[in-house]
Protein backbone atom coordinates (compact mmCIF):
# COMPACT_ATOMS: atom_id res chain seq x y z
CA UNK A 1 0.00 0.00 0.00
CA UNK A 2 3.21 2.11 0.26
CA UNK A 3 4.45 4.40 -2.74
CA UNK A 4 7.55 2.12 -2.21
CA UNK A 5 5.63 -1.06 -3.08
CA UNK A 6 3.16 0.70 -5.53
CA UNK A 7 -0.40 1.98 -4.76
CA UNK A 8 -1.77 2.89 -7.92
CA UNK A 9 -5.27 4.15 -8.05
CA UNK A 10 -7.06 3.33 -11.04
CA UNK A 11 -6.97 6.69 -13.58
CA UNK A 12 -5.05 7.29 -17.02
CA UNK A 13 -2.29 8.95 -16.09
CA UNK A 14 -1.11 9.76 -19.88
CA UNK A 15 -3.38 13.19 -20.35
CA UNK A 16 -1.52 14.12 -16.93
CA UNK A 17 2.08 13.93 -18.53
CA UNK A 18 1.09 15.90 -21.41
CA UNK A 19 -0.34 18.76 -19.09
CA UNK A 20 2.80 18.60 -16.91
CA UNK A 21 5.19 19.21 -20.27
CA UNK A 22 2.96 22.16 -21.98
CA UNK A 23 2.89 23.37 -18.16
CA UNK A 24 6.78 23.14 -18.02
CA UNK A 25 7.02 25.14 -21.30
CA UNK A 26 4.76 27.82 -19.99
CA UNK A 27 7.13 27.99 -16.90
CA UNK A 28 10.54 27.63 -19.43
CA UNK A 29 9.18 30.68 -21.61
CA UNK A 30 8.10 33.01 -18.20
CA UNK A 31 11.31 32.01 -17.02
CA UNK A 32 13.47 33.29 -19.61
CA UNK A 33 11.83 36.46 -18.81
CA UNK A 34 14.48 38.78 -17.06
CA UNK A 35 11.17 40.83 -15.96
CA UNK A 36 10.31 37.78 -14.29
CA UNK A 37 12.83 38.27 -11.65
CA UNK A 38 11.31 41.94 -10.92
CA UNK A 39 9.47 40.12 -8.35
CA UNK A 40 12.02 37.91 -6.11
CA UNK A 41 9.12 36.11 -4.32
CA UNK A 42 6.95 34.85 -7.56
CA UNK A 43 10.32 34.28 -9.73
CA UNK A 44 11.02 32.00 -6.60
CA UNK A 45 7.86 30.02 -7.13
CA UNK A 46 8.07 29.54 -10.61
CA UNK A 47 11.65 28.22 -10.34
CA UNK A 48 10.48 25.27 -7.67
CA UNK A 49 7.73 24.95 -9.70
CA UNK A 50 9.71 24.71 -12.26
CA UNK A 51 11.89 22.09 -10.19
CA UNK A 52 9.10 19.93 -9.52
CA UNK A 53 7.93 19.53 -13.15
CA UNK A 54 11.36 18.71 -14.72
CA UNK A 55 11.13 15.93 -12.51
CA UNK A 56 7.65 14.70 -13.08
CA UNK A 57 8.44 14.88 -17.06
CA UNK A 58 11.62 12.72 -16.56
CA UNK A 59 9.56 9.90 -14.17
CA UNK A 60 6.38 10.23 -16.88
CA UNK A 61 8.75 9.25 -19.84
CA UNK A 62 9.96 6.73 -17.70
CA UNK A 63 6.09 5.41 -17.17
CA UNK A 64 5.77 5.43 -20.14
CA UNK A 65 8.76 3.53 -21.56
CA UNK A 66 7.62 1.37 -18.59
CA UNK A 67 4.07 0.31 -20.48
CA UNK A 68 5.42 -0.09 -23.79
CA UNK A 69 7.80 -2.60 -22.51
CA UNK A 70 4.71 -4.19 -20.31
CA UNK A 71 2.74 -4.62 -23.75
CA UNK A 72 5.62 -5.95 -25.77
CA UNK A 73 6.38 -8.74 -22.84
CA UNK A 74 3.08 -9.94 -22.41
CA UNK A 75 2.61 -9.92 -26.13
CA UNK A 76 5.70 -12.29 -26.68
CA UNK A 77 4.00 -14.44 -23.72
CA UNK A 78 1.10 -15.10 -25.83
CA UNK A 79 3.17 -16.37 -28.66
CA UNK A 80 5.52 -18.69 -26.67
CA UNK A 81 4.96 -21.83 -24.73
CA UNK A 82 3.73 -21.72 -21.32
CA UNK A 83 7.03 -24.04 -20.02
CA UNK A 84 10.03 -22.07 -22.80
CA UNK A 85 12.47 -19.92 -21.36
CA UNK A 86 11.53 -17.55 -23.68
CA UNK A 87 8.22 -17.47 -21.53
CA UNK A 88 9.63 -17.98 -18.26
CA UNK A 89 11.92 -14.59 -18.81
CA UNK A 90 8.72 -12.71 -20.16
CA UNK A 91 7.25 -13.62 -16.76
CA UNK A 92 10.13 -12.32 -14.45
CA UNK A 93 10.15 -9.11 -16.64
CA UNK A 94 6.61 -8.45 -16.16
CA UNK A 95 6.61 -9.03 -12.40
CA UNK A 96 9.71 -6.24 -12.29
CA UNK A 97 7.50 -3.90 -14.73
CA UNK A 98 4.43 -4.18 -13.16
CA UNK A 99 6.13 -2.74 -10.11
CA UNK A 100 7.95 0.05 -11.69
CA UNK A 101 4.18 0.80 -13.12
CA UNK A 102 2.68 1.37 -10.17
CA UNK A 103 6.09 3.17 -8.37
CA UNK A 104 6.24 5.35 -10.92
CA UNK A 105 2.41 6.02 -11.13
CA UNK A 106 2.05 6.99 -8.09
CA UNK A 107 4.54 8.94 -8.33
CA UNK A 108 2.94 10.60 -10.96
CA UNK A 109 -0.44 10.88 -9.25
CA UNK A 110 1.68 12.75 -6.32
CA UNK A 111 2.54 15.20 -9.07
CA UNK A 112 -1.34 15.93 -10.02
CA UNK A 113 -1.76 17.01 -6.37
CA UNK A 114 -1.03 20.76 -6.07
CA UNK A 115 1.85 20.80 -3.65
CA UNK A 116 1.67 21.74 0.20
CA UNK A 117 3.70 24.93 0.48
CA UNK A 118 4.50 23.80 4.10
CA UNK A 119 5.85 20.07 2.38
CA UNK A 120 9.09 21.31 1.88
CA UNK A 121 9.54 23.19 5.14
CA UNK A 122 12.15 22.17 7.48
CA UNK A 123 10.53 21.21 10.55
CA UNK A 124 10.65 21.50 14.68
CA UNK A 125 9.28 18.35 16.83
CA UNK A 126 8.08 19.02 20.37
CA UNK A 127 7.54 15.56 21.96
CA UNK A 128 6.35 15.81 25.75
CA UNK A 129 5.56 12.87 28.33
CA UNK A 130 1.98 12.05 28.86
CA UNK A 131 0.37 9.73 31.13
CA UNK A 132 2.19 7.24 32.54
CA UNK A 133 4.99 9.34 35.06
CA UNK A 134 8.62 7.97 34.88
CA UNK A 135 7.50 5.57 32.05
CA UNK A 136 5.62 8.09 29.94
CA UNK A 137 8.92 10.30 29.59
CA UNK A 138 11.03 7.24 28.91
CA UNK A 139 8.69 6.29 25.90
CA UNK A 140 9.30 10.10 24.73
CA UNK A 141 12.93 9.45 24.98
CA UNK A 142 12.22 6.34 22.54
CA UNK A 143 10.17 8.30 19.84
CA UNK A 144 13.05 10.95 19.89
CA UNK A 145 15.38 7.93 19.43
CA UNK A 146 13.53 6.82 16.52
CA UNK A 147 12.99 9.81 14.83
CA UNK A 148 16.38 10.85 14.94
CA UNK A 149 17.71 7.37 13.19
CA UNK A 150 14.59 7.98 10.78
CA UNK A 151 16.38 11.43 10.00
CA UNK A 152 19.69 10.20 9.85
CA UNK A 153 18.93 7.50 7.62
CA UNK A 154 17.55 10.12 5.32
CA UNK A 155 20.64 12.40 5.36
CA UNK A 156 18.71 15.16 6.97
CA UNK A 157 19.94 17.28 10.03
CA UNK A 158 18.95 17.31 13.61
CA UNK A 159 19.34 20.20 15.92
CA UNK A 160 18.65 20.13 19.38
CA UNK A 161 16.73 23.39 21.10
CA UNK A 162 15.84 22.29 24.68
CA UNK A 163 15.39 19.68 26.77
CA UNK A 164 14.06 18.80 30.32
CA UNK A 165 15.13 15.45 31.50
CA UNK A 166 13.61 13.29 33.46
CA UNK A 167 15.69 11.50 36.71
CA UNK A 168 15.57 7.53 34.93
CA UNK A 169 16.96 8.66 31.30
CA UNK A 170 13.81 10.24 29.78
CA UNK A 171 12.86 12.86 29.05
CA UNK A 172 9.57 15.31 30.15
CA UNK A 173 10.02 17.13 27.33
CA UNK A 174 12.59 17.45 24.42
CA UNK A 175 11.94 20.04 21.66
CA UNK A 176 14.36 19.90 18.22
CA UNK A 177 14.53 20.71 14.36
CA UNK A 178 15.05 18.99 11.67
CA UNK A 179 16.55 20.40 8.23
CA UNK A 180 16.18 18.44 5.31
CA UNK A 181 14.55 17.99 1.86
CA UNK A 182 10.60 17.54 2.57
CA UNK A 183 11.03 17.25 6.15
CA UNK A 184 7.22 18.32 6.91
CA UNK A 185 5.76 16.39 4.00
CA UNK A 186 7.09 13.18 6.12
CA UNK A 187 6.91 14.50 9.34
CA UNK A 188 3.70 15.70 9.31
CA UNK A 189 1.86 12.51 10.21
CA UNK A 190 3.59 12.04 13.54
CA UNK A 191 1.44 14.85 15.04
CA UNK A 192 -1.27 13.91 18.09
CA UNK A 193 -0.70 11.19 20.97
CA UNK A 194 1.06 8.10 20.99
CA UNK A 195 0.36 5.35 23.23
CA UNK A 196 2.58 2.56 24.67
CA UNK A 197 2.02 -0.62 26.52
CA UNK A 198 5.02 -2.77 27.60
CA UNK A 199 6.55 -3.96 30.92
CA UNK A 200 8.44 -1.04 32.78
CA UNK A 201 11.68 -1.35 33.93
CA UNK A 202 10.43 -0.42 36.92
CA UNK A 203 7.43 -2.72 37.26
CA UNK A 204 8.42 -5.79 39.54
CA UNK A 205 5.25 -7.76 38.49
CA UNK A 206 5.92 -7.91 35.42
CA UNK A 207 2.33 -6.31 34.26
CA UNK A 208 1.70 -4.28 31.42
CA UNK A 209 1.41 -0.43 31.33
CA UNK A 210 -0.57 1.97 29.43
CA UNK A 211 1.53 5.91 28.88
CA UNK A 212 1.07 8.16 26.38
CA UNK A 213 3.34 10.92 24.91
CA UNK A 214 2.31 13.83 22.91
CA UNK A 215 4.10 14.70 19.15
CA UNK A 216 3.63 18.21 17.97
CA UNK A 217 5.34 18.63 14.40
CA UNK A 218 5.40 22.40 13.38
CA UNK A 219 6.21 23.77 9.76
CA UNK A 220 9.18 25.98 10.29
CA UNK A 221 8.23 29.70 9.81
CA UNK A 222 10.06 32.45 8.10
CA UNK A 223 10.01 35.89 8.71
CA UNK A 224 8.32 36.70 6.04
CA UNK A 225 4.84 34.16 7.30
CA UNK A 226 4.66 36.94 9.87
CA UNK A 227 5.61 39.27 11.66
CA UNK A 228 6.79 39.46 15.66
CA UNK A 229 6.86 43.04 16.98
CA UNK A 230 9.29 43.91 19.48
CA UNK A 231 7.12 45.07 22.01
CA UNK A 232 5.03 42.42 21.31
CA UNK A 233 7.98 39.63 23.44
CA UNK A 234 9.42 39.79 26.63
CA UNK A 235 12.99 38.19 26.47
CA UNK A 236 14.49 36.93 29.72
CA UNK A 237 17.92 34.94 30.26
CA UNK A 238 18.76 32.85 33.15
CA UNK A 239 20.87 30.44 34.05
CA UNK A 240 20.79 27.06 32.01
CA UNK A 241 20.69 23.85 33.71
CA UNK A 242 20.27 21.14 31.31
CA UNK A 243 23.01 19.39 29.06
CA UNK A 244 25.80 21.23 27.88
CA UNK A 245 28.39 20.61 30.78
CA UNK A 246 30.14 22.97 33.17
CA UNK A 247 30.25 25.53 30.32
CA UNK A 248 26.48 25.95 30.05
CA UNK A 249 25.83 25.70 34.19
CA UNK A 250 28.25 28.69 34.88
CA UNK A 251 26.02 31.48 32.37
CA UNK A 252 23.33 33.08 31.76
CA UNK A 253 22.77 31.49 28.47
CA UNK A 254 19.39 30.22 28.80
CA UNK A 255 16.45 32.45 26.94
CA UNK A 256 12.48 32.54 27.71
CA UNK A 257 10.99 34.82 25.08
CA UNK A 258 7.01 35.44 25.95
CA UNK A 259 4.57 36.57 23.19
CA UNK A 260 2.67 38.92 25.10
CA UNK A 261 -0.88 38.52 22.52
CA UNK A 262 -1.15 34.96 22.48
CA UNK A 263 0.53 34.49 25.99
CA UNK A 264 3.21 31.50 24.32
CA UNK A 265 6.20 30.72 26.09
CA UNK A 266 9.32 29.24 24.64
CA UNK A 267 12.39 28.34 26.28
CA UNK A 268 15.72 27.07 24.48
CA UNK A 269 18.58 26.47 26.82
CA UNK A 270 20.90 24.27 24.83
CA UNK A 271 23.48 26.40 23.62
CA UNK A 272 26.36 27.79 25.57
CA UNK A 273 25.80 31.26 23.49
CA UNK A 274 22.64 33.79 24.76
CA UNK A 275 22.04 34.76 21.46
CA UNK A 276 22.09 31.20 19.82
CA UNK A 277 19.65 30.88 22.47
CA UNK A 278 17.53 33.69 21.46
CA UNK A 279 17.64 32.52 17.71
CA UNK A 280 16.78 29.40 18.41
CA UNK A 281 13.47 30.51 20.91
CA UNK A 282 12.34 32.98 17.88
CA UNK A 283 12.32 30.12 15.58
CA UNK A 284 10.77 28.42 17.94
CA UNK A 285 8.09 30.78 18.41
CA UNK A 286 7.57 31.86 15.08
CA UNK A 287 6.47 28.27 14.09
CA UNK A 288 3.85 27.74 17.29
CA UNK A 289 2.79 30.94 15.89
CA UNK A 290 2.35 30.03 12.14
CA UNK A 291 1.15 26.56 13.30
CA UNK A 292 -1.63 28.72 15.21
CA UNK A 293 -2.99 30.59 12.33
CA UNK A 294 -2.60 27.84 9.87
CA UNK A 295 -5.11 25.81 12.22
CA UNK A 296 -7.04 29.20 11.86
CA UNK A 297 -7.86 28.55 7.91
CA UNK A 298 -7.92 24.93 8.66
CA UNK A 299 -10.67 24.96 10.70
CA UNK A 300 -12.74 27.09 8.15
CA UNK A 301 -12.70 24.31 6.00
CA UNK A 302 -13.93 21.32 8.61
CA UNK A 303 -15.99 19.37 6.47
CA UNK A 304 -13.13 18.56 4.62
CA UNK A 305 -10.72 18.15 7.03
CA UNK A 306 -12.87 14.59 8.37
CA UNK A 307 -12.54 13.64 4.80
CA UNK A 308 -8.49 13.73 5.33
CA UNK A 309 -5.84 11.21 7.43
CA UNK A 310 -7.03 12.27 10.93
CA UNK A 311 -6.85 16.37 11.97
CA UNK A 312 -3.44 16.27 13.22
CA UNK A 313 -4.35 17.26 16.54
CA UNK A 314 -2.20 16.73 19.57
CA UNK A 315 -5.48 15.14 21.81
CA UNK A 316 -5.70 12.55 18.65
CA UNK A 317 -4.77 9.42 19.76
CA UNK A 318 -2.83 8.26 16.47
CA UNK A 319 -0.60 4.98 16.94
CA UNK A 320 -0.08 2.19 20.00
CA UNK A 321 3.04 0.69 20.10
CA UNK A 322 2.49 -2.67 21.80
CA UNK A 323 5.83 -4.42 22.99
CA UNK A 324 4.69 -7.62 24.22
CA UNK A 325 3.43 -7.96 20.87
CA UNK A 326 5.99 -6.69 18.70
CA UNK A 327 2.91 -5.03 17.23
CA UNK A 328 2.43 -1.02 16.15
CA UNK A 329 -1.42 -0.11 14.91
CA UNK A 330 -1.90 3.54 12.93
CA UNK A 331 -5.84 3.64 14.48
CA UNK A 332 -6.09 7.03 11.65
CA UNK A 333 -6.53 4.12 8.68
CA UNK A 334 -6.66 0.74 10.87
CA UNK A 335 -3.38 0.02 10.11
CA UNK A 336 -1.51 -3.06 11.86
CA UNK A 337 1.98 -4.13 11.61
CA UNK A 338 4.01 -6.91 13.62
CA UNK A 339 7.20 -4.64 13.40
CA UNK A 340 7.54 -2.68 16.62
CA UNK A 341 11.27 -4.15 16.81
CA UNK A 342 12.44 -2.00 13.74
CA UNK A 343 9.99 0.81 13.56
CA UNK A 344 11.24 1.81 17.09
CA UNK A 345 14.52 1.56 15.41
CA UNK A 346 13.92 4.49 13.00
CA UNK A 347 12.23 2.57 10.44
CA UNK A 348 8.71 4.32 10.43
CA UNK A 349 8.25 4.58 6.13
CA UNK A 350 5.93 1.47 6.50
CA UNK A 351 3.74 3.91 8.57
CA UNK A 352 4.46 7.03 6.98
CA UNK A 353 3.86 5.88 3.38
CA UNK A 354 0.47 3.77 3.77
CA UNK A 355 -0.46 7.26 5.18
CA UNK A 356 0.82 9.36 2.45
CA UNK A 357 -1.10 7.07 0.14
CA UNK A 358 -4.32 7.56 2.12
CA UNK A 359 -4.01 11.16 1.93
CA UNK A 360 -3.57 11.26 -1.71
CA UNK A 361 -6.61 9.04 -2.32
CA UNK A 362 -8.86 11.66 -0.45
CA UNK A 363 -7.18 14.49 -2.71
CA UNK A 364 -7.67 12.80 -5.97
CA UNK A 365 -11.12 12.00 -4.75
CA UNK A 366 -11.65 15.51 -4.06
CA UNK A 367 -10.32 16.79 -7.75
CA UNK A 368 -12.97 14.10 -9.25
CA UNK A 369 -15.66 15.28 -7.24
Amino acid sequence: MSPAGGFLFAMNLLPHIEKFRARFAELESALSDPKAFDNPQRAQDLSREYSRLKELIVVGDQYKKTLADLDENRSLLKTELPDSEMAQMAKDEITRLETDEKKLGQEIQFGIIPPNPTDSRNTIVEIRAGAGGSESALFAADLYRMYTRYAEARGWKIEAMDSNPSDLGGFKEIIFGVTGTDVFKRFKYESGVHRVQRVPATEAQGRVHTSTATVAVLPEAEEVDLEIKPEDIEINVCRASGKGGQGVNTTDSAVQIQHKPSGLIVRCADERSQQKNKAKALKVLRSRLLEAKIEEENAKYAANRKQQVGTGERNEKIRTYNFPQNRVTDHRIDLTLYNLASVIEGDIDPLIEPLMANELEQKLQELKG
